[in-house]
């Protein structure tokens, strides 16, 4: 799975210490997948009770459902300091893989609660919380970009920047080993025609219908203009990619613009492959250009007490 270092504006835990939470991840869910398949192959994983599974139907707040996923030991008074969580700090909730009769189910089962427990790592540190949008939980396209891209990929989603005394808010960052991608989503109906253009809108056809939607390569080239100048500043030489994704259509651009990639429907799935086969290990020019990233972006937080007064008063 790939790691979420920084989602939107709020507080990450890669913002305290990018060095050491990626490769704690990677172990942290190494024992855990190993963990819960070993307890499903003895077949001694928990079954709540017909009354648990009621209520645990009733939990629509995602946010309950964050924070049953791992469990942590934390000092809660604040007059004492609170100690960094050790890997025993943070169990696997078995009872996520209730129902299971296959290991490509149990799998499935795994990515999701890793993927819930990214979005923890992604808005809290242990200090600090902020507010989830709760479209994230369900967000298609997060899914795709964590659960089917490898560990050694760094995923900034929406962050948003402060450039110049003014809040810039990017799409998605890919940070790889060796290289950084600027990608834009340009996905609506399946099988949908997109012809594109230097104008500001590009003309869309599915069906019988025709409308105009606004040209993405706008808010690319901004997006990459940024970057460069982020990590040439910080001496950092990684090469930077340019793409526009639509995996359910189709792009025509006669006589596109050098250096933007269109990955739709026909080669997507090729350059998906390139990447998930990437086995390079994470390098410190992939952390120094993150690194660099990370101290322009804001970040929006609560401290914890606040966070619990605020709960308690829903």
């Amino acid at each position: 799975m790939a790691q979420l270092i920084k989602l939107q504006d709020y507080v990450s835990r890669y913002e305290t210490d990018l060095y050491r939470y990626p490769s704690q991840f990677v172990r942290l869910k190494k024992q855990q997948w190993e963990k819960m398949k070993q307890h499903w192959e003895n077949g001694d994983l928990p079954k709540p009770s017909p009354v648990q599974e009621l209520a645990d139907e009733e939990k629509n707040s995602m946010k309950d459902k964050l924070f049953s996923l791992f469990k942590k030991k934390e000092d809660e008074d604040e007059e004492e300091p609170i100690p960094e969580p050790s890997d025993e700090d943070l169990q696997l909730d078995m009872d996520a893989g209730q129902g299971i009769h296959s290991e490509e189910e149990l799998k499935a089962s795994f990515l999701n609660l890793v993927f819930d427990f990214q979005l923890r790592w992604a808005s809290s540190t242990i200090t600090e919380k902020s507010y989830v949008d709760n479209s994230y939980h369900y967000d298609e396209r997060l899914r795709y970009l964590l659960q089917r891209f490898p560990d050694n990929i760094f995923v900034m989603y929406n962050p948003v920047l402060k450039i110049k005394n003014a809040p810039v808010e990017l799409e998605t960052v890919l940070i790889t080993p060796t290289g950084i991608w600027c990608l834009t989503f340009l996905e609506f109906e399946e099988g949908t025609a997109y012809i594109g253009s230097g104008e500001r809108f590009w003309v869309k056809k599915w069906g019988d219908r025709e409308e105009k939607v606004l040209n993405p390569l706008i808010g690319l080239k901004r997006m990459e203009r940024i970057v460069h100048q982020i990590i040439r500043y910080a001496g950092v030489e990684l090469p930077i990619y340019q793409a526009v994704i639509s995996r359910n259509g189709y792009i025509d651009y006669p006589q596109s613009p050098v250096g933007i990639q269109f990955l739709d429907k026909r080669i997507h799935h090729e350059w998906f492959q390139q990447q998930r086969s990437s086995s390079s290990p994470i390098k410190s020019v992939q952390l120094k250009a993150a690194q660099a990233i990370m101290e322009y972006c804001q970040t929006t937080s609560f401290k914890r007490l606040q966070w619990e007064e605020a709960a308690s008063d829903e």
